[in-house]
Protein backbone atom coordinates (compact mmCIF):
# COMPACT_ATOMS: atom_id res chain seq x y z
CA UNK A 1 0.00 0.00 0.00
CA UNK A 2 1.27 3.43 -0.91
CA UNK A 3 1.65 5.48 2.29
CA UNK A 4 1.92 9.23 2.36
CA UNK A 5 4.24 10.89 4.85
CA UNK A 6 4.45 14.56 5.68
CA UNK A 7 8.15 14.82 4.85
CA UNK A 8 8.72 18.08 6.69
CA UNK A 9 7.73 16.41 9.96
CA UNK A 10 9.96 13.35 9.59
CA UNK A 11 12.95 12.94 11.88
CA UNK A 12 16.24 13.13 9.97
CA UNK A 13 16.92 9.44 10.75
CA UNK A 14 13.73 8.33 8.97
CA UNK A 15 14.10 10.76 6.08
CA UNK A 16 17.64 9.48 5.53
CA UNK A 17 16.42 5.87 5.55
CA UNK A 18 13.78 6.70 2.96
CA UNK A 19 16.39 8.28 0.72
CA UNK A 20 18.68 5.24 1.06
CA UNK A 21 15.71 3.08 0.08
CA UNK A 22 15.50 5.03 -3.17
CA UNK A 23 12.43 7.04 -2.19
CA UNK A 24 13.15 10.76 -2.38
CA UNK A 25 11.83 12.99 0.38
CA UNK A 26 11.14 16.62 -0.44
CA UNK A 27 10.53 19.08 2.41
CA UNK A 28 6.85 19.82 2.76
CA UNK A 29 5.88 17.24 0.14
CA UNK A 30 3.35 14.45 0.52
CA UNK A 31 5.12 11.53 -1.04
CA UNK A 32 6.88 8.16 -0.88
CA UNK A 33 6.18 4.48 -0.63
CA UNK A 34 7.30 3.45 2.82
CA UNK A 35 8.87 0.08 3.73
CA UNK A 36 7.39 -1.65 6.82
CA UNK A 37 10.44 -0.99 8.99
CA UNK A 38 10.36 2.72 8.17
CA UNK A 39 6.60 2.81 8.61
CA UNK A 40 6.94 1.32 12.09
CA UNK A 41 9.53 3.95 13.02
CA UNK A 42 7.29 6.71 11.73
CA UNK A 43 4.36 5.46 13.78
CA UNK A 44 6.52 5.37 16.90
CA UNK A 45 7.41 9.02 16.41
CA UNK A 46 3.76 10.04 16.03
CA UNK A 47 3.88 10.71 12.28
CA UNK A 48 0.49 10.09 10.65
CA UNK A 49 0.64 8.51 7.20
CA UNK A 50 -2.17 8.45 4.66
CA UNK A 51 -2.27 7.59 1.02
CA UNK A 52 -4.23 10.54 -0.33
CA UNK A 53 -5.42 12.51 2.69
CA UNK A 54 -3.56 15.70 3.55
CA UNK A 55 -3.60 16.53 7.26
CA UNK A 56 -3.79 20.30 7.89
CA UNK A 57 -2.26 22.18 10.79
CA UNK A 58 -4.46 21.86 13.86
CA UNK A 59 -5.27 19.47 16.70
CA UNK A 60 -7.44 16.40 17.12
CA UNK A 61 -10.62 16.37 19.14
CA UNK A 62 -10.25 13.63 21.77
CA UNK A 63 -12.70 11.64 23.88
CA UNK A 64 -12.60 11.18 27.65
CA UNK A 65 -13.50 7.96 29.45
CA UNK A 66 -17.00 9.30 30.11
CA UNK A 67 -17.31 10.04 26.36
CA UNK A 68 -17.18 13.81 26.83
CA UNK A 69 -15.05 15.71 24.31
CA UNK A 70 -11.81 17.66 24.58
CA UNK A 71 -12.13 20.27 21.82
CA UNK A 72 -9.08 22.45 21.08
CA UNK A 73 -9.39 25.98 19.70
CA UNK A 74 -8.10 24.79 16.31
CA UNK A 75 -9.75 21.38 15.79
CA UNK A 76 -9.22 19.34 12.64
CA UNK A 77 -12.61 18.35 11.21
CA UNK A 78 -12.70 15.73 8.43
CA UNK A 79 -15.31 16.26 5.75
CA UNK A 80 -16.58 14.25 2.78
CA UNK A 81 -17.70 16.57 0.00
CA UNK A 82 -20.33 14.11 -1.22
CA UNK A 83 -21.66 13.16 -4.63
CA UNK A 84 -23.94 15.13 -6.94
CA UNK A 85 -24.92 18.38 -5.26
CA UNK A 86 -22.38 17.72 -2.51
CA UNK A 87 -20.06 19.63 -4.86
CA UNK A 88 -22.32 22.68 -4.40
CA UNK A 89 -23.48 22.55 -0.80
CA UNK A 90 -20.33 21.47 1.06
CA UNK A 91 -18.19 24.53 0.18
CA UNK A 92 -21.13 26.77 1.14
CA UNK A 93 -21.47 24.97 4.49
CA UNK A 94 -17.76 25.44 5.20
CA UNK A 95 -17.94 29.14 4.34
CA UNK A 96 -20.97 29.72 6.60
CA UNK A 97 -19.45 27.77 9.50
CA UNK A 98 -16.13 29.60 9.22
CA UNK A 99 -17.96 32.93 9.29
CA UNK A 100 -20.01 31.94 12.35
CA UNK A 101 -16.94 30.70 14.24
CA UNK A 102 -14.93 33.82 13.36
CA UNK A 103 -17.73 36.13 14.51
CA UNK A 104 -18.57 34.17 17.67
CA UNK A 105 -14.99 33.90 18.92
CA UNK A 106 -13.32 36.96 17.37
CA UNK A 107 -10.69 34.84 15.64
CA UNK A 108 -9.67 32.92 18.77
CA UNK A 109 -11.09 29.68 17.40
CA UNK A 110 -10.87 28.24 13.90
CA UNK A 111 -11.68 24.90 12.28
CA UNK A 112 -9.01 23.23 10.14
CA UNK A 113 -10.96 21.34 7.47
CA UNK A 114 -9.51 18.04 6.22
CA UNK A 115 -11.00 16.52 3.08
CA UNK A 116 -11.41 12.75 3.09
CA UNK A 117 -12.99 10.62 0.41
CA UNK A 118 -15.97 8.34 -0.17
CA UNK A 119 -18.33 7.80 -3.08
CA UNK A 120 -17.65 8.84 -6.66
CA UNK A 121 -14.79 11.18 -5.76
CA UNK A 122 -13.07 8.30 -3.99
CA UNK A 123 -13.16 6.21 -7.16
CA UNK A 124 -11.34 9.01 -8.98
CA UNK A 125 -8.72 9.40 -6.25
CA UNK A 126 -8.12 5.77 -5.22
CA UNK A 127 -9.30 3.74 -8.20
CA UNK A 128 -12.51 2.73 -10.01
CA UNK A 129 -13.76 0.23 -7.43
CA UNK A 130 -12.74 2.00 -4.22
CA UNK A 131 -15.94 3.61 -2.91
CA UNK A 132 -15.04 3.64 0.79
CA UNK A 133 -11.27 3.56 1.48
CA UNK A 134 -9.94 2.03 4.67
CA UNK A 135 -8.06 5.21 5.52
CA UNK A 136 -11.31 7.19 5.37
CA UNK A 137 -12.81 4.90 7.99
CA UNK A 138 -9.65 5.19 10.10
CA UNK A 139 -9.70 9.00 9.95
CA UNK A 140 -13.37 9.08 10.97
CA UNK A 141 -12.49 6.98 14.02
CA UNK A 142 -9.33 8.90 14.89
CA UNK A 143 -10.70 12.42 14.52
CA UNK A 144 -14.01 11.71 16.30
CA UNK A 145 -16.17 14.48 14.76
CA UNK A 146 -16.84 14.79 11.02
CA UNK A 147 -19.41 15.96 8.47
CA UNK A 148 -20.40 14.71 5.04
CA UNK A 149 -22.47 15.58 2.01
CA UNK A 150 -24.88 13.16 0.29
CA UNK A 151 -23.44 9.95 -1.13
CA UNK A 152 -24.65 7.96 -4.11
CA UNK A 153 -25.46 4.25 -3.94
CA UNK A 154 -22.95 2.27 -6.05
CA UNK A 155 -24.43 0.41 -9.00
CA UNK A 156 -23.74 -3.32 -9.04
CA UNK A 157 -22.25 -5.57 -6.38
CA UNK A 158 -20.17 -4.82 -3.31
CA UNK A 159 -21.46 -2.03 -1.09
CA UNK A 160 -25.26 -1.76 -1.23
CA UNK A 161 -25.34 1.68 0.40
CA UNK A 162 -22.39 3.85 1.37
CA UNK A 163 -24.42 5.54 4.10
CA UNK A 164 -25.38 2.19 5.62
CA UNK A 165 -21.80 0.93 5.25
CA UNK A 166 -20.43 3.95 7.14
CA UNK A 167 -22.94 3.47 9.95
CA UNK A 168 -22.19 -0.23 10.26
CA UNK A 169 -18.40 0.00 9.96
CA UNK A 170 -18.21 2.73 12.62
CA UNK A 171 -21.07 1.31 14.73
CA UNK A 172 -22.91 4.62 14.50
CA UNK A 173 -25.95 3.17 16.18
CA UNK A 174 -27.94 6.40 16.59
CA UNK A 175 -29.35 8.35 13.68
CA UNK A 176 -30.29 11.66 15.28
CA UNK A 177 -32.78 13.81 13.38
CA UNK A 178 -34.09 17.01 15.00
CA UNK A 179 -37.21 18.39 13.32
CA UNK A 180 -38.21 22.00 13.94
CA UNK A 181 -39.95 24.76 12.03
CA UNK A 182 -38.34 27.99 10.88
CA UNK A 183 -40.83 30.83 10.58
CA UNK A 184 -41.48 31.73 6.96
CA UNK A 185 -40.74 28.30 5.49
CA UNK A 186 -43.63 27.12 3.27
CA UNK A 187 -45.33 24.07 4.79
CA UNK A 188 -48.27 21.85 3.74
CA UNK A 189 -49.74 21.84 7.28
CA UNK A 190 -51.67 24.64 9.00
CA UNK A 191 -49.61 24.89 12.18
CA UNK A 192 -46.08 23.67 11.39
CA UNK A 193 -44.70 25.50 14.43
CA UNK A 194 -46.25 22.80 16.63
CA UNK A 195 -43.86 20.22 15.18
CA UNK A 196 -40.76 20.17 17.37
CA UNK A 197 -39.31 16.68 17.79
CA UNK A 198 -36.01 14.85 17.95
CA UNK A 199 -35.89 11.38 16.43
CA UNK A 200 -33.52 8.70 17.73
CA UNK A 201 -33.50 6.08 14.99
CA UNK A 202 -31.69 2.79 15.67
CA UNK A 203 -29.02 2.57 12.99
CA UNK A 204 -27.39 -0.85 13.22
CA UNK A 205 -30.15 -3.47 13.22
CA UNK A 206 -33.60 -4.19 11.76
CA UNK A 207 -33.98 -5.08 8.08
CA UNK A 208 -31.35 -2.45 7.23
CA UNK A 209 -28.77 -4.95 8.45
CA UNK A 210 -28.91 -6.09 4.82
CA UNK A 211 -29.38 -9.80 5.52
CA UNK A 212 -31.51 -10.77 2.54
CA UNK A 213 -31.44 -13.26 -0.29
CA UNK A 214 -32.70 -12.94 -3.84
CA UNK A 215 -35.81 -14.82 -4.93
CA UNK A 216 -35.08 -18.24 -6.47
CA UNK A 217 -31.42 -18.11 -5.42
CA UNK A 218 -29.91 -21.19 -3.80
CA UNK A 219 -29.46 -19.35 -0.50
CA UNK A 220 -33.09 -18.23 -0.43
CA UNK A 221 -34.29 -21.74 -1.24
CA UNK A 222 -32.04 -23.24 1.43
CA UNK A 223 -33.19 -20.81 4.12
CA UNK A 224 -36.86 -21.28 3.25
CA UNK A 225 -36.43 -25.05 3.37
CA UNK A 226 -34.80 -24.83 6.83
CA UNK A 227 -37.68 -22.67 8.05
CA UNK A 228 -40.20 -25.16 6.69
CA UNK A 229 -38.47 -28.39 7.72
CA UNK A 230 -36.91 -27.44 11.06
CA UNK A 231 -39.26 -24.72 12.34
CA UNK A 232 -42.53 -25.81 10.79
CA UNK A 233 -43.09 -22.49 9.05
CA UNK A 234 -46.08 -22.70 6.72
CA UNK A 235 -46.87 -19.02 6.21
CA UNK A 236 -44.57 -18.32 3.26
CA UNK A 237 -47.27 -18.10 0.59
CA UNK A 238 -45.10 -18.58 -2.50
CA UNK A 239 -41.88 -20.24 -1.27
CA UNK A 240 -40.51 -21.09 -4.71
CA UNK A 241 -40.33 -17.44 -5.81
CA UNK A 242 -39.85 -15.57 -2.54
CA UNK A 243 -36.95 -13.32 -1.73
CA UNK A 244 -36.28 -13.51 1.99
CA UNK A 245 -34.73 -11.25 4.61
CA UNK A 246 -33.81 -11.41 8.28
CA UNK A 247 -34.79 -8.71 10.80
CA UNK A 248 -32.42 -8.73 13.81
CA UNK A 249 -33.49 -6.68 16.83
CA UNK A 250 -31.54 -7.16 20.06
CA UNK A 251 -31.91 -6.17 23.70
CA UNK A 252 -28.46 -4.54 23.67
CA UNK A 253 -29.17 -2.59 20.49
CA UNK A 254 -32.47 -1.39 21.89
CA UNK A 255 -31.09 -0.43 25.28
CA UNK A 256 -28.20 1.67 24.02
CA UNK A 257 -30.49 3.62 21.69
CA UNK A 258 -33.24 4.22 24.26
CA UNK A 259 -30.65 5.17 26.90
CA UNK A 260 -29.39 7.91 24.56
CA UNK A 261 -32.94 9.11 23.88
CA UNK A 262 -33.88 9.31 27.55
CA UNK A 263 -30.62 11.02 28.47
CA UNK A 264 -31.27 13.56 25.72
CA UNK A 265 -34.72 14.25 27.20
CA UNK A 266 -33.09 14.81 30.59
CA UNK A 267 -30.32 17.06 29.28
CA UNK A 268 -32.64 19.14 27.10
CA UNK A 269 -35.62 19.35 29.47
CA UNK A 270 -38.05 17.46 27.21
CA UNK A 271 -41.41 16.27 28.59
CA UNK A 272 -41.65 12.83 27.00
CA UNK A 273 -39.98 9.96 25.16
CA UNK A 274 -42.19 7.99 22.75
CA UNK A 275 -41.26 4.45 21.70
CA UNK A 276 -42.54 3.97 18.13
CA UNK A 277 -42.93 0.36 16.97
CA UNK A 278 -45.10 -2.18 15.18
CA UNK A 279 -45.01 -4.67 18.03
CA UNK A 280 -48.67 -5.57 17.64
CA UNK A 281 -47.69 -7.52 14.51
CA UNK A 282 -43.95 -8.23 14.93
CA UNK A 283 -44.13 -9.29 18.56
CA UNK A 284 -40.61 -10.63 19.11
CA UNK A 285 -38.67 -7.96 17.19
CA UNK A 286 -40.55 -4.66 17.37
CA UNK A 287 -42.50 -5.93 20.36
CA UNK A 288 -39.20 -6.78 21.99
CA UNK A 289 -37.96 -3.26 21.25
CA UNK A 290 -40.97 -1.82 23.07
CA UNK A 291 -40.65 -4.13 26.09
CA UNK A 292 -36.88 -3.68 26.46
CA UNK A 293 -37.29 0.10 26.20
CA UNK A 294 -39.82 0.22 29.03
CA UNK A 295 -37.69 -2.13 31.14
CA UNK A 296 -34.63 0.09 30.69
CA UNK A 297 -36.57 3.23 31.68
CA UNK A 298 -37.60 1.53 34.92
CA UNK A 299 -34.28 -0.16 35.68
CA UNK A 300 -31.85 2.68 34.89
CA UNK A 301 -33.94 5.82 35.33
CA UNK A 302 -36.29 4.74 38.11
CA UNK A 303 -39.45 5.19 36.04
CA UNK A 304 -42.70 4.18 37.75
CA UNK A 305 -45.75 2.74 36.02
CA UNK A 306 -48.69 5.06 35.31
CA UNK A 307 -52.06 3.44 36.16
CA UNK A 308 -50.56 -0.03 35.95
CA UNK A 309 -48.50 0.63 32.82
CA UNK A 310 -47.05 0.20 30.35
CA UNK A 311 -46.57 3.99 30.24
CA UNK A 312 -44.25 5.16 32.98
CA UNK A 313 -42.75 8.37 34.34
CA UNK A 314 -39.82 9.68 36.35
CA UNK A 315 -38.55 13.04 37.57
CA UNK A 316 -35.86 14.76 35.58
CA UNK A 317 -32.89 14.77 38.02
CA UNK A 318 -31.73 18.13 36.63
CA UNK A 319 -35.02 20.06 36.71
CA UNK A 320 -37.43 18.06 38.87
CA UNK A 321 -39.96 18.06 36.03
CA UNK A 322 -41.80 14.90 35.02
CA UNK A 323 -40.71 12.92 31.96
CA UNK A 324 -43.25 10.45 30.56
CA UNK A 325 -42.09 7.34 28.67
CA UNK A 326 -44.86 6.11 26.37
CA UNK A 327 -45.28 4.13 23.17
CA UNK A 328 -47.19 4.35 19.90
CA UNK A 329 -47.91 1.93 17.08
CA UNK A 330 -46.05 3.18 14.00
CA UNK A 331 -49.01 3.62 11.65
CA UNK A 332 -51.08 5.38 14.32
CA UNK A 333 -48.08 7.57 15.14
CA UNK A 334 -47.82 8.74 11.52
CA UNK A 335 -51.41 9.91 11.83
CA UNK A 336 -50.92 11.55 15.23
CA UNK A 337 -47.92 13.64 14.17
CA UNK A 338 -50.26 15.34 11.70
CA UNK A 339 -53.21 15.70 14.05
CA UNK A 340 -51.50 16.29 17.43
CA UNK A 341 -47.78 16.96 16.90
CA UNK A 342 -47.43 18.98 20.12
CA UNK A 343 -47.90 15.78 22.15
CA UNK A 344 -44.53 14.40 21.06
CA UNK A 345 -40.97 15.56 21.73
CA UNK A 346 -38.31 12.80 21.79
CA UNK A 347 -38.91 9.74 19.60
CA UNK A 348 -37.07 6.40 19.94
CA UNK A 349 -37.70 3.95 17.13
CA UNK A 350 -36.31 1.16 14.99
CA UNK A 351 -34.37 1.57 11.77
CA UNK A 352 -37.10 1.25 9.12
CA UNK A 353 -39.73 3.13 11.13
CA UNK A 354 -37.19 5.87 11.75
CA UNK A 355 -36.57 6.26 8.03
CA UNK A 356 -40.28 6.78 7.36
CA UNK A 357 -40.90 9.01 10.38
CA UNK A 358 -37.89 11.27 9.74
CA UNK A 359 -38.90 12.19 6.21
CA UNK A 360 -42.61 12.46 7.05
CA UNK A 361 -41.85 14.94 9.83
CA UNK A 362 -39.39 16.83 7.63
CA UNK A 363 -42.19 17.36 5.10
CA UNK A 364 -44.34 18.98 7.80
CA UNK A 365 -41.75 21.70 8.41
CA UNK A 366 -40.68 22.39 4.84
CA UNK A 367 -38.96 19.30 3.48
CA UNK A 368 -35.62 17.53 3.66
CA UNK A 369 -33.86 20.48 2.01
CA UNK A 370 -33.36 21.94 5.49
CA UNK A 371 -33.50 18.72 7.55
CA UNK A 372 -30.24 18.12 9.45
CA UNK A 373 -28.95 14.83 10.80
CA UNK A 374 -26.17 13.05 12.66
CA UNK A 375 -24.98 9.49 13.15
CA UNK A 376 -23.51 8.74 16.56
CA UNK A 377 -21.71 6.04 18.49
CA UNK A 378 -20.52 6.48 22.06
CA UNK A 379 -17.42 8.28 20.81
CA UNK A 380 -17.69 9.03 17.07
CA UNK A 381 -20.10 11.60 15.59
CA UNK A 382 -20.67 12.03 11.86
CA UNK A 383 -23.02 14.82 10.77
CA UNK A 384 -24.67 14.79 7.36
CA UNK A 385 -27.01 16.34 4.85
CA UNK A 386 -30.11 14.13 4.92
CA UNK A 387 -31.22 14.53 1.31
CA UNK A 388 -30.02 12.70 -1.78
CA UNK A 389 -27.40 13.62 -4.37
CA UNK A 390 -29.84 15.18 -6.93
CA UNK A 391 -27.34 14.63 -9.78
CA UNK A 392 -29.37 16.63 -12.32
CA UNK A 393 -28.64 19.77 -10.27
CA UNK A 394 -24.99 18.97 -9.54
CA UNK A 395 -22.58 21.78 -10.28
CA UNK A 396 -25.35 24.27 -11.08
CA UNK A 397 -25.13 26.24 -7.80
CA UNK A 398 -28.89 25.77 -7.49
CA UNK A 399 -29.96 23.65 -4.53
CA UNK A 400 -30.71 24.55 -0.93
CA UNK A 401 -27.61 24.12 1.29
CA UNK A 402 -29.73 24.35 4.46
CA UNK A 403 -29.63 20.68 5.41
CA UNK A 404 -25.84 20.53 5.55
CA UNK A 405 -25.55 23.97 7.16
CA UNK A 406 -27.95 22.95 9.94
CA UNK A 407 -26.11 19.63 10.30
CA UNK A 408 -22.96 21.67 10.84
CA UNK A 409 -24.87 23.69 13.45
CA UNK A 410 -25.58 20.39 15.25
CA UNK A 411 -21.88 19.57 14.98
CA UNK A 412 -20.85 22.87 16.56
CA UNK A 413 -23.31 22.32 19.40
CA UNK A 414 -21.95 18.78 19.88
CA UNK A 415 -18.46 20.32 20.17
CA UNK A 416 -19.66 22.78 22.79
CA UNK A 417 -19.32 25.76 20.45
CA UNK A 418 -22.85 26.92 21.20
CA UNK A 419 -22.22 30.60 20.45
CA UNK A 420 -21.36 29.81 16.83
CA UNK A 421 -24.26 27.35 16.60
CA UNK A 422 -26.68 30.00 17.91
CA UNK A 423 -25.44 32.45 15.28
CA UNK A 424 -26.26 29.95 12.52
CA UNK A 425 -29.78 29.32 13.84
CA UNK A 426 -30.49 33.04 14.20
CA UNK A 427 -29.12 33.73 10.73
CA UNK A 428 -31.16 30.91 9.18
CA UNK A 429 -34.34 32.36 10.71
CA UNK A 430 -33.51 35.89 9.56
CA UNK A 431 -32.49 34.75 6.07
CA UNK A 432 -35.69 32.81 5.46
CA UNK A 433 -37.82 35.71 6.70
CA UNK A 434 -35.97 38.00 4.27
CA UNK A 435 -37.36 35.78 1.47
CA UNK A 436 -33.96 35.63 -0.24
CA UNK A 437 -34.08 31.88 -0.70
CA UNK A 438 -33.22 29.06 -3.09
CA UNK A 439 -35.63 27.82 -5.76
CA UNK A 440 -37.38 25.21 -3.57
CA UNK A 441 -38.69 27.92 -1.24
CA UNK A 442 -38.88 30.77 -3.76
CA UNK A 443 -41.47 28.98 -5.89
CA UNK A 444 -43.77 28.68 -2.86
CA UNK A 445 -43.23 32.08 -1.22
CA UNK A 446 -45.01 35.15 -2.51
CA UNK A 447 -42.62 38.03 -3.10
CA UNK A 448 -39.51 35.88 -2.75
CA UNK A 449 -36.17 36.63 -4.39
CA UNK A 450 -34.55 33.47 -5.73
CA UNK A 451 -30.85 33.14 -4.98
CA UNK A 452 -28.28 30.48 -5.80
CA UNK A 453 -26.87 27.89 -3.42
CA UNK A 454 -23.77 30.01 -2.78
CA UNK A 455 -25.96 33.13 -2.79
CA UNK A 456 -28.01 31.79 0.11
CA UNK A 457 -24.80 31.07 1.99
CA UNK A 458 -23.79 34.70 1.52
CA UNK A 459 -27.23 35.86 2.68
CA UNK A 460 -26.69 33.85 5.87
CA UNK A 461 -23.25 35.35 6.42
CA UNK A 462 -24.61 38.86 5.87
CA UNK A 463 -27.34 38.18 8.45
CA UNK A 464 -24.97 37.09 11.23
Amino acid sequence: MRCIVRASSLPARIASSLQRAGRPVRPGALCCQTPPSIRASAVCTGVVMYQHIKVPAGEKITVNQDFSLNVPDNPIIPYIEGDGTGFDITPVMIKVVDAAVAKAYAGKRKISWMEIYAGEKSTKVYGPDVWLPEETLQVLKDYVVSIKGPLTTPVGGGIRSLNVALRQELDLYVCLRPVRYFKGVPSPVKEPEKTDMVIFRENSEDIYAGIEFEAESEKAKKLIKILQDEFGVKKIRFPETSGIGVKPVSREGTERLVRKAIQYAIDNDKPSVTIVHKGNIMKFTEGGFRDWAYALAQKEFGAELIDGGPWCKFKNPKTGKEIVVKDAIADAFLQQILLRPAEYSVIATLNLNGDYVSDALAAQVGGIGIAPGANLSDSVAMFEATHGTAPKYAGKDYVNPGSEILSAEMMLRHMGWTEAADLIIASMEKSILSKKVTYDFARLLEGATQVSCSGFGQVMIDNM
